[in-house]
């Protein structure tokens, strides 16, 4: 166990790091950006990355409060919006490579879906 890790204050006041699209903020998120930036990919402000969370706004501007009265905490613009994208990008390489396959492979793609239908007909009937 990593005693420092339990001596820094973390910024959401959790005891585990906030999930952007299911991957940690500062574990992940923040050293990528870091790194994209480093090498010009990206020009993410260094406001968004020193400090990635930041309260949540009524219209009124007032602070958004949680049913348990805690304040609500977003992640800074800058970066959900970058993840926005690259999960976009994500998914559009997905159905790519899954059509290419579909494309160049369409005998074996057929096989693979008719052994998984195959293989969910027992399943499904055991759950009605």
């Amino acid at each position: 166990m990593n005693i420092d890790s339990l001596l820094v204050q973390r910024q959401n006041g959790k005891g585990r790091d906030r999930r952007v699209w299911g991957i940690p903020l500062e574990g992940i998120w923040l050293p990528f950006f870091l790194a994209t930036n480093a090498e010009g990919k990206t020009a993410i402000s260094a406001e968004a990355l020193g400090t990635p969370l930041r309260l949540a706004k009524n219209a009124d501007g007032s602070v958004k409060f949680s049913k348990t009265g805690r304040p609500i905490f977003r992640v800074a613009p800058e970066i959900s919006n970058q993840v926005r994208i690259i999960r976009e990008n994500f998914t559009a390489q997905l159905e790519a490579y899954a059509n290419s396959v579909i494309g160049q492979k369409a005998e074996e793609y057929k096989a693979e879906v008719a052994k998984a239908q195959k293989a969910r007909r027992p399943i499904i009937e055991a759950e009605l």
